[in-house]
């Protein structure tokens, strides 16, 4: 017998295998924008990392062309404060991280696709969820 889905995203895992976490809801985040780094084929840019945004990221972002601090309304997107929660795509943080630049990680909402493009031991290193 066929099992149906409440969601497309149920199911989804975070990098440890278990049932993805919400990342924020305010702001609103996730290339979906469900709270949650979900990712599927249209998410090319995998916005799969949980991140808490910091004033070195977000300048850093910003010099690398991807301005996360303007407000755009007409895109719905208030602009990112330090200690905003946001998914933010995995080679993003990578260059980040590689730069000395990178945010902290809420690996319980960071989704396991992520692994694709950065090493589990790199998150650890920079988790706000491990003990």
């Amino acid at each position: 017998m066929l099992q149906r889905r409440s969601s497309p995203f149920e199911g989804q895992k975070n990098v440890f295998g278990e049932p993805l976490k919400p990342c924020s809801d305010r702001p609103l985040t996730g290339f979906f924008r469900t709270g949650c780094c979900h990712t599927g084929p249209e998410d090319a840019g995998l916005h799969t990392v949980c991140v808490e945004v910091t004033e070195t990221f977000l300048a850093f972002s910003k010099a690398r062309g991807n301005d996360l601090s303007t407000p755009h309304p007409d895109f719905g997107f208030p602009g990112l404060k330090p200690g905003d929660r946001w998914c933010l795509c995995a080679a993003r943080w990578l260059e980040a991280f590689e730069a000395g630049k990178a945010p902290r990680v809420v690996l319980g909402a960071t989704h396991e696709a992520t692994l694709e493009i950065v090493a589990l031991e790199d998150l650890k290193r920079y988790a706000i969820d491990l003990a």
